[in-house]
């Protein structure tokens, strides 16, 4: 027994932890990666996991086999060393872990990794989980080879070690859930201070919400207001309680006069926690779809969450096409209706801006009748705030491209449309249409859409119909291209003119085989790495 418990022993069971432990956290680089993007939701991961046409599970199946054999052959070259062909036998995790990290990384994930403090705090949570499990099953294999004292176990013992691999998704979920002991309250306590920091505020709230086109009216809004008020909005697409807090605690609220809340929701009761932390004062709903129809389960109770925002305005503006869904809230609204005589093209969209009783015609570099849909709603909103037709068409015509959202990028002759951030139905039959504007030869990149719960499958089909009649089609994933290229296929699509690659990368290198001066690429939707 002293032999069991002695001091090199130990030394070895903790050299084989760490250095197994800094090897294994290296290969759950991507998931980790997916895990961010899923906003930490274990049971977000846990279903990306199960989608259909999912390689992830047999990957880690196949480094198990490749490293369990490896380990057991290196083991048995190496028996001449006794007790220590064990040890040697560990070159087979050396050679395949960094191995299948290169593979893995192969394909890059959309989202880069970002290293914030959270994920420091769970990728060291991951790492000691893993040492202190992979260390008492080392001793334990130790143990079992003391007392059996056989001598092919005692060469072979830690060949059992190959099954980690398909411990990658148990393992990260329970250094998540571990980690969550801290995050959850952190959190709260960060969002505390936010409330606290706006109720002690003058700052005028304007909340955001819709199934699509949140992010664009928000900055579209931005950009007016700026013309006369001192404006701060959530960055990009932050519009969780902790996106909003992060904006809070981060500026001097005295320095502004306006703050443009996004609010974004997945269930029933999270616009309501988003306004009890930021109230608003006047709310905005851009539009209704069956966007995040996976969680929601139907589109009334899509209506119902949105709904949320009206009871804690005074005021509110909706979107024309929605406005009949929200008639019952007793909310004082308006119809943003107050554009007309729209013409679009390649070069921008021009229309009629009628306001407070007076017209001007205007013209904006955005492209698509839904740019000036937006351009619609934050202009009522400016009229509600003092601003008069003439300083709102002013601000108008000076409007840039959103980024990823329908962007227009010029490089050596080719015009690309950035949609990267368009995931809904109404956004993508939008853009499709501004890519046929175009002339030249046109390509549309994409996964397909997302969060549509019963209706994605029927909805991608649908996508790949709408697709037919372009000069080259690349879908993009593993997962959710089927139906996309079904409803191209069977609509009269072009066999020779689809191609099916596994990620952007992939179509990007594709593009260069095919791409020529005057040619219209539209990326459509660079789906987060949990949807591919």
């Amino acid at each position: 027994m002293g032999i069991f418990i002695s001091v090199p022993k130990t030394i070895e069971c903790v050299l084989i932890a760490v250095i197994f432990s800094a090897l294994f956290c290296g290969c759950c680089y991507r998931l980790l990666g997916i895990l961010q993007s899923c906003g930490y939701s274990g049971k977000r991961l846990a279903a990306w996991s199960r989608k259909k046409g999912n390689l992830t599970f047999g990957k880690h199946v196949l480094l198990m086999l490749l490293c369990a054999l490896s380990v057991a052959v290196i083991s048995l070259c190496f028996s001449f060393a006794g007790t220590y062909a064990a040890v040697c036998g560990l070159a087979g995790f050396v050679i395949f872990f960094p191995l299948f990290i290169w593979a893995d990384n192969k394909v890059a994930l959309r989202t880069p990794l970002a290293f914030t403090p959270r994920l420091k705090r769970l990728y060291t949570v991951l790492a000691l989980i893993t040492a202190v499990t992979v260390y008492f099953c080392v001793t334990l294999l130790n143990f079992a080879d003391f007392v059996w004292g056989n001598n092919v176990f005692s060469i072979m013992r830690y060949v059992p070690l190959a099954v980690f691999p398909l411990l990658m998704f148990p393992l990260i979920l329970l250094a998540n859930c571990s980690a969550k002991i801290y995050e959850i309250p952190h959190n709260k306590s960060f969002v505390k201070k936010a409330k606290a920091k706006i109720e002690a505020s003058n700052i005028k709230v304007i909340g955001i919400t819709g199934s699509y086109g949140k992010t664009s009216v928000k900055q579209i809004l931005s950009e007016i207001l700026k013309e006369k008020f001192r404006v701060l909005s959530t960055p990009r697409s932050h519009n969780t309680p902790m996106g909003l807090a992060l904006s809070i605690n981060s500026n001097n609220l005295e320095n502004y006069d306006i703050f443009i809340a996004e609010m974004g929701a997945r269930h029933s009761g999270d616009i309501a926690e988003l306004c009890e932390m930021c109230p608003p004062e006047i709310s905005v709903i851009t539009g209704i779809c069956p966007q995040h129809l996976e969680s929601f389960g139907t589109v009334e109770n899509i209506v119902k969450a949105k709904g949320e925002i009206l009871s804690a305005c005074k005021t509110a503006v909706i979107a024309e096409d929605c406005f009949s869904l929200f008639v019952a809230y007793p909310c004082p609204k308006s119809n943003a209706d107050c554009v007309s005589d729209i013409v679009t093209d390649c070069n921008g969209s021009s229309f009629k801006l009628s306001l407070g009783g007076k017209s001007v015609n205007t013209h904006t570099k955005l492209l698509g009748a839904h740019a000036v849909q937006n351009i619609a709603l934050a202009a009522a909103v400016a009229h509600n705030l003092g601003m008069t037709a003439e300083e709102i068409a002013a601000a108008v015509e000076k409007l840039g491209y959103i980024e990823h959202r329908l962007q227009l990028i010029k490089s050596n002759g080719v015009n690309i449309l950035d949609d990267g951030y368009n995931s809904n139905v109404k956004g993508a039959s939008a853009a499709i249409e501004v890519l046929k504007s175009f002339g030249g030869r046109k390509i549309a990149v994409t996964p397909g859409l997302v969060e549509l719960g019963i209706l994605e499958e029927r909805e991608n089909y649908e996508l790949g119909a709408k697709l037919v009649g372009l000069d080259y089609v690349i879908l993009v994933g593993e997962t959710l291209i089927t139906p996309v290229k079904q409803g191209y296929l069977d609509n009269g699509g072009d066999k020779e003119k689809l191609a099916v690659v596994l990620g952007l990368p992939a179509a990007q290198e594709y593009l260069k085989t095919v791409i020529e001066q005057g040619d219209t690429v539209l990326f459509l939707n660079d789906l987060p790495d949990f949807y591919a």
